[in-house]
């Protein structure tokens, strides 16, 4: 991975995959998916002694936004996310956020449209929307680093669930294709709950292929 450092913590009552990405040349950060517990996410970025400079979100349910908030007031950093999950991040019945302790309505700083390359961290990323889980869920590409981040569309032997608002079934299987069909077979996924797999694994094993 290079320049990369890579870890995560788990947060949130179902165990939600938020990942710290630090560039080791210059300490800065990119915090994907702060789902909960944000004193807990402060403090993996203490231990890591990252600058945090942006948050990045696959897609807009509870279990991948609570801390949004909290984080980017912190830090005061911008967030992004894809253009077509504008709707879910700012209605609170959309987004299940209201069902918990605290409704969050998220307006990110930065849109992104399918297969945008932008540099953030010193890291060149590009966003590849997957919908099929939500309408806007998206991945995000580190071509140089080799890693995905996959968000709620593919697991380790599976794909995410399509019987929420905005979901499809159809649509996660044609997003799974498109990945599988674009990105190189070593390359590591980084999903948003359990373990990490490869894009080759899941050419061979995924039962939804």
């Amino acid at each position: 991975m290079g320049r990369l450092d890579l870890q995560k913590c788990i947060v949130g009552s179902v165990f939600t995959n938020c990942y710290f990405l630090k560039n080791k040349e210059t300490g800065e950060m990119l915090i994907i998916d702060p789902g909960d517990n944000a004193e807990k996410i402060e403090q993996k970025i203490l231990e890591m002694q990252g600058k945090p400079v942006a948050i990045l979100l696959t897609h807009g349910h509870f279990d991948h936004i609570t801390a949004v908030e909290a984080v980017k007031e912190k830090y005061h950093i911008p967030v992004y996310a894809c253009r077509q999950e504008e709707e879910m991040l700012r209605e609170p019945v959309m987004n299940m956020t209201c069902h918990y302790e605290k409704s969050c309505s998220i307006v990110p700083d930065v849109f992104l449209d399918d297969l945008d390359v932008f540099r953030t961290a010193g890291f060149s990323i590009q966003i590849i929307h997957t919908p099929g889980h939500t309408k806007g869920s998206c991945c995000y590409y580190l071509k140089d680093e080799g890693v995905l981040f996959s968000g709620d569309t593919l697991f380790c032997g599976s794909v995410g669930r399509t019987d929420f608002p905005g979901g499809s079934a159809s649509d996660i299987v044609r997003s799974l294709h498109k990945l599988l069909d674009s990105l190189p077979e070593e390359t590591e996924v980084y999903p948003g709950h359990d373990v990490s797999t490869t894009i080759g694994y899941e050419k061979r094993y995924n039962p939804f292929v």
